[in-house]
């Protein structure tokens, strides 16, 4: 049986459509993603708890669920919002309608909701808090609910993610160049993508000292993704600090934000953030352009980048910076997503470069 299902903005806009999930009502950050594709992915990604995802393409569930495409083990966002939702896939691997995934998963979803206005709206407001509920509780009080929501920022959801990515899901290389993960709330992509060039994973817990690092002796530093404010991250970015120099080290979205936190430099909130698998990048020395996969609500004032940390990519949608490079030291990172690879091969020379990095300074530097 299906059930109405409302999504209130905390500008008192109100829109009805369809459950095609769980019942219960659910808030956080409303965002909007443009990928036509990866909604598995986007289900699954740790980086977006904590907000009510819009997919902005007019179908999702074309292919079903497969499993294989997760990013973790569960469905990490608050809330999922589409204009229209297949209830039968079309695909070789597929082995679960989205609609049954999202119910098994206990995700409040809706469908026959216009996506373009919610996008519109959010894109000249910049992002808001809202709810996403299947109780009919009036207009009023969905306003009043949404008006309430706790904003993102105030609330630590790495604590909340990190450790969801089971270790044992994964092989690691029994040899060759060794790594530390730092967990906070780090995709499996990023984990197939250095197994496959031989890299052995640790995973580690995002508080994990920088003492416990350097005594394991790695050949690198990988700094995950995650969600919420960097700036909250405080006693990660004293650890990381502590590494700088010490080891190369290659930061990823959230890890990019804490690694220039750490080096100096200062993050802000985007407007409306950057969500979809298809934004271009230029890379500032080569003026190459990328095309890459983006999840990120915060970025780094490249104002405020030290000296010896250079600028290596740039937004071409807002001229953000989307990258850096130390000039004397094994460090870069990217505030895209490398192990998405949507191009489909567009970001592989930043685990390249980084494995480069580390066979130059095996154990350390």
């Amino acid at each position: 049986m299906r059930y109405p299902v409302w999504l209130a903005l905390e500008d008192g806009t109100v829109w009805s459509g369809e459950s095609r999930g769980a019942l219960g009502t659910v808030r956080g950050e409303v965002v909007f993603n443009t990928a036509m594709s990866g909604y598995e992915e986007v289900l699954t990604d740790p980086s977006y708890a904590g907000q009510i995802v819009v997919m902005t393409a007019p179908m999702i569930g074309n292919t079903g669920i497969n499993h294989r495409d997760a990013e973790s083990g569960k469905v990490h966002l608050a809330g999922f919002v589409t204009a229209e939702m297949c209830d039968i896939p079309s695909h070789y691997r597929s082995r679960k309608s989205l609609p049954d995934y999202l119910l098994g998963q206990r995700t409040v979803a809706a469908t026959g909701i216009d996506t373009r206005a919610i996008t519109s709206r959010l894109r000249t407001s910049g992002v808001q808090r809202g709810v996403l509920t299947t109780e009919d509780v009036g207009v009023r009080k969905l306003q009043e609910w949404a008006r309430n929501v706790t904003p993102i920022e105030s609330e630590d959801w790495v604590a909340r993610v990190a450790g969801t990515l089971d270790p044992n899901s994964f092989h690691s290389a029994a040899s060759g160049l060794r790594v530390t993960l730092f967990d906070f709330g780090a995709k499996g992509s990023i984990v197939r993508q250095l197994d496959e060039a031989g890299v052995q994973v640790r995973l580690v817990p995002p508080h994990t000292s920088a003492q416990s690092v350097l005594e394991d002796r790695p050949d690198g530093v990988v700094l995950s993704n995650g969600p919420g404010d960097p700036a909250r991250l405080t006693s990660a970015v004293t650890e990381i600090r502590k590494l700088l120099g010490r080891v190369p080290i290659l930061g990823i979205c959230l890890g990019h934000q804490l690694l220039c936190l750490a080096s100096g430099a200062r993050t802000y909130k985007l407007p409306f953030g950057h969500h979809g698998a298809n934004h271009p990048v230029v890379e500032v020395r080569s003026r190459k352009v990328w095309i890459t996969s983006q999840n990120h609500n915060y970025a780094v004032d490249e104002k405020t980048l030290p000296d010896g940390c250079s600028p290596w990519f740039r937004s071409l949608y807002d001229g953000s910076l989307e990258g850096v490079r130390f000039d004397n030291s094994p460090i870069l990172s990217v505030q895209f997503h490398p192990e998405a690879a949507p191009g489909p091969t567009d970001a592989h020379p930043v685990f390249t470069d980084f494995i480069r990095f580390m066979s130059g300074h095996p154990h350390g530097l």
